[in-house]
């Protein structure tokens, strides 16, 4: 297994997860995406195969954008003097794993890939959290990786508003 920073000039393979948007995102828009300077794809292959992936951009956490008891809990992680209406984040635009794989383990492995790549490569700008807008039937997936929701369920429609904080990875 080896990590791939998908580039313009990549072959791409052919890639199923079940999902037509997420498939679509990867056929489709991720070279145009990284030309367009939108977002950042990385590809899990074993071999020329893709077991799965997970495309990245810049984010931040707003205060109205979350839930006042999220918000809450988000401020008391920061002393009074540092409060701010919004906090730098990193967004997981996208992430998927193969049909194939499915079952395995890959998701959370692929979830600790892109928290262990984002704490080695903090580049030139900071960040505190990582957010994702998880479709309903894998939030239990993110809260198993460490998420927490930052606005309740009813509110989101089809997707759900999560946040898991960099920090408890930096201290590690």
């Amino acid at each position: 297994m080896r990590l791939i920073e998908l580039t313009s000039d990549y072959e791409m393979k052919p890639f199923d997860c079940g999902d037509a948007a997420l498939n679509g995102f990867l056929c489709n828009d991720a070279k145009l995406f990284l030309e367009y300077q939108l977002t950042r794809t990385y590809l899990l292959c074993d071999g020329e195969e893709i077991m799965g992936y997970f495309s990245l951009l810049n984010d931040k956490l707003s205060r109205q954008d979350v839930a006042n008891s999220a918000w809450r809990k988000i401020k008391k992680l920061f002393p009074h003097a540092k409060h701010f209406g919004s906090y730098p984040a990193v967004k997981i635009g996208r992430l998927a794993v193969s049909v194939q794989y499915r079952g395995k383990g890959l998701g959370s492995e692929l979830m600790d890939i892109l928290k262990r790549l984002l704490k080695q490569n903090q580049g030139y700008s900071m960040f505190r959290f990582l957010t994702v807008d998880a479709y309903l039937a894998v939030v239990p997936f993110y809260e198993k990786n460490g998420f927490k929701k930052l606005t309740p369920t009813r509110e989101q429609g089809d997707t759900q508003a999560m946040y898991f904080d960099m920090k408890i990875l930096l201290k590690s």
